[in-house]
């Protein structure tokens, strides 16, 4: 009688079957495992970097159309402020900037705001994003007006047509009125003075 070789199955036991419940769910999750790992790297290179520095399919092209209402009771030196509208975007250079009360990163950069609108040579206004009135007319009286306007988009229409990913934003917009520039959330000491104020000045001193 021949002995069993050391591979065969001893008697009264069946040969596992080829694919064990360990082997099973290796199969199962590798493809889950695989889109883990290009989600990762899809989020990284999505989010790595400054976003602020985010390109913007508007620049070089004419600004959209602006038509909102003034913010009602807001004044400045005793007059009313008036909204914005396409017409007051050409002529000279104009910075935009997207804010709301709502909005906690704009009151950080809202001092950088006022300290910017004291400089010459261009025109600040607010696009007011989908705020209450009475909230938008506090805020601005406790951290004070830099804007010579401010127009009213209750319903967000408007920033959509503008590009807006979220508030703040604040755009450069040149005597042509074309956009030069883009800067997306807020504005702290290092982007006013490397980035903002050179895109003015550069927008300033085209033709």
């Amino acid at each position: 009688m021949s002995l069993p070789s050391p591979d065969s199955p001893s008697p009264g036991t069946e040969a596992p079957a080829s694919g064990t419940p360990l082997r099973r769910r290796l199969i199962v999750l590798l493809p889950l495992l695989a889109f883990a790992a290009l989600a990762a790297l899809f989020y990284g290179r999505l989010f790595s970097g400054d976003p602020s520095r985010i390109p913007s399919a508007l620049i070089g092209q004419p600004a959209p159309a602006l038509n909102l209402p003034p913010l009602e009771g807001l004044s400045r030196d005793g007059a009313p402020v008036p909204g914005l509208v396409s017409a007051e975007l050409t002529g000279g250079v104009t910075v935009l900037n997207v804010f709301a009360s709502w909005c906690v990163p704009c009151r950080d950069e809202h001092p950088f705001l006022v300290e910017l609108s004291k400089m010459p040579g261009f025109r600040l206004v607010g696009l007011n994003y989908k705020d209450a009135p009475d909230n938008a007319r506090r805020f601005l009286g406790t951290f004070g007006n830099p804007y010579a306007a401010v127009g009213v988009d209750a319903n967000g229409r408007t920033a959509i047509d503008w590009g807006v990913y979220g508030v703040p934003e604040t755009f450069v917009i040149g005597k042509d009125g074309r956009i030069a520039y883009k800067y997306i959330g807020p504005i702290d000491a290092e982007g006013l003075r490397a980035r903002l104020v050179p895109e003015i000045e550069k927008a300033r001193a085209a033709p």
